[in-house]
């Protein structure tokens, strides 16, 4: 896995472009008190939302294997950081709304459960420094 983060330059203030090894590319920044332009995400929300983004697509493929059907998956991450550099996360809550028809609490759950355990790296390496909770519901569709 490789990715390269390039300064955008002068006029852009802080903002850098992040380039993936799968050719993507993603635009951080920071606040503007620190020099930024609100040009992007900032780089801690970057890791909260690729961590958002690698339990999501663990619970709906653990979700379509297990043969549920699923119409949508949906996390919000609430995360609290220390007060003092390195301003680590320390609790991160994770609340799952979870799309679909006759879905059971269990299975859900159990998705879930398997994510955070075994599954999401992101969380997974997170949790050396945060509290993970987590909740969720599931609305029949």
């Amino acid at each position: 896995m490789e990715c390269t983060v390039r300064w955008m330059g002068g006029d852009a203030g802080m903002a850098f472009v992040a380039e993936s090894g799968s050719g993507h590319a993603v635009v951080m920044d920071g606040a503007t008190d620190a020099g930024g332009r609100n040009l992007g995400l900032r780089p801690m929300e970057m890791i909260l939302a690729g961590t958002g983004g690698c339990t999501a697509f663990d619970v709906v493929l653990i979700l379509r294997k297990g043969r549920h059907t699923v119409n949508g998956c949906e996390v919000t991450l609430k995360a609290s950081r220390a007060d003092s550099d390195p301003k680590v996360f320390t609790h991160i809550h994770f609340h799952y709304k979870v799309k679909g028809k006759q879905l059971k609490p269990e299975a859900v759950a159990r998705a879930i459960e398997l994510s955070k355990d075994k599954y999401c790296s992101a969380s997974i390496m997170i949790a050396k420094t945060a509290e993970i909770t987590h909740d969720f519901e599931i609305i029949d569709e």
